[in-house]
C-alpha cells in the first residue's frame, strides 16, 4: 500500500511522495537527506563496534553513533549516541569524512531514506560498556584491525570508513 503523506503546513494530503508542492497552500516538501554522526572508537590497536538490535541492519555490526538533533553539531551527536548506546564516554580525535548511504537493508530503492553520515576517529575517556543501551545494541565487540566481522553496516560505507580510520593521521577538528 503506497505511503499517504499529508503537507506539514496545512494538513492536506499531498498529490505525491515528495519533492512535492501541497496543491491547497503551495508549501514545498522534499526529500532531504538526514545527517547523522557515527564515530570509530579506537582503543590501542582495538576498535570498537556494536551490533545493532533493531532494522535496518538487525544483527550487523556498526560504529556507534545516530541521527544529529536539531541544532545539534555531528561531534555532539557522536559523544551522546556513543553514551547512550555503549555507556562509554569518549573524545573525538579526528574528523574521517562524510559518506552517504541508503538507511535502508535493500539498497537502490526509490522510497529508501538517505542519510549523510559524519565520521570521526574518537577515543575512549571513561563509562561502563556494561551500560549499553539494549534497545539499540544487542552487543559491543572490540575487535583487531584484522580480525573485523565481515556483516558491517551500512554495508557499502562501513568497510571504507574503517579502512580510512585505521590509516588515518590526525585530522583536526573544527570547534562546535
Amino acid at each position: 500500500m503506497p505511503e499517504v503523506r499529508f503537507c506539514s503546513a496545512c494538513g492536506a494530503e499531498l498529490a505525491s511522495p515528495p519533492p512535492v508542492t501541497c496543491s491547497a497552500c503551495g508549501v514545498g516538501h522534499w526529500r532531504n537527506p538526514k545527517p547523522c554522526a557515527n564515530a570509530v572508537v579506537v582503543d590501542g590497536d582495538r576498535v570498537l563496534l556494536v551490533r545493532r538490535s533493531y532494522a535496518p541492519w538487525k544483527d550487523a555490526w556498526t560504529s556507534p553513533g545516530g541521527f544529529c538533533e536539531r541544532g545539534e553539531h555531528p561531534i555532539e551527536t557522536v559523544e551522546r549516541e556513543v553514551l547512550e548506546e555503549t555507556g562509554l564516554r569518549v573524545r573525538v580525535t579526528g574528523y574521517l569524512g562524510v559518506w552517504v548511504d541508503d538507511y535502508a537493508d535493500q539498497p537502490g530503492l526509490e522510497e529508501n531514506e538517505i542519510i549523510n553520515v559524519a565520521y570521526y576517529r574518537a577515543e575512549p575517556v571513561g563509562g561502563d560498556e556494561r551500560d549499553f543501551d539494549p534497545a539499540e545494541v544487542s552487543e559491543l565487540g572490540w575487535f583487531a584491525w584484522d580480525e573485523l566481522p565481515t556483516d558491517l553496516a551500512p554495508p557499502r560505507a562501513l568497510p571504507a570508513v574503517l579502512a580510512a580510520a585505521r590509516h588515518a593521521t590526525a585530522t583536526p577538528v573544527l570547534d562546535r
